[in-house]
């Protein structure tokens, strides 16, 4: 894990000279005001240490990631009982339905 360090800053280091990082959304508010040039990656090894490099230590609005983790709280405490209500909407239309649009 010692080479683990330099790798994180060498990413860094590599998507700071990386010119086509995709665009900021303007239709969310709070990530419209996000700096494009901002890039940051962490790592928490199953020992309880956490390597960082970039803008890691800036705070950010993570939207829909969240998903995956309220998802992971719900099967740990509720189990496969979630999969009978997972893949809608709150509109209570599937994922991919057009319906919305």
């Amino acid at each position: 894990m010692d080479d683990l360090g330099p790798l994180l800053i060498s990413i860094t280091e590599r998507m700071s000279r990386e010119k086509k990082r995709g665009r900021v959304v303007d239709y969310i508010p709070e990530l419209a005001k996000i700096d494009p040039n901002q890039f940051g990656i962490s790592v928490a090894l199953a020992d309880g240490q956490t390597l960082s490099a970039g803008d890691a230590d800036t705070s950010f609005s993570i939207q829909s990631v969240s998903k995956l983790f309220a998802l992971s709280l719900a099967l740990t405490r509720r189990g496969a009982d979630v999969w009978k209500r997972v893949g809608r909407e709150p509109s209570g239309d599937p994922f991919n339905s057009i319906v919305q649009l």
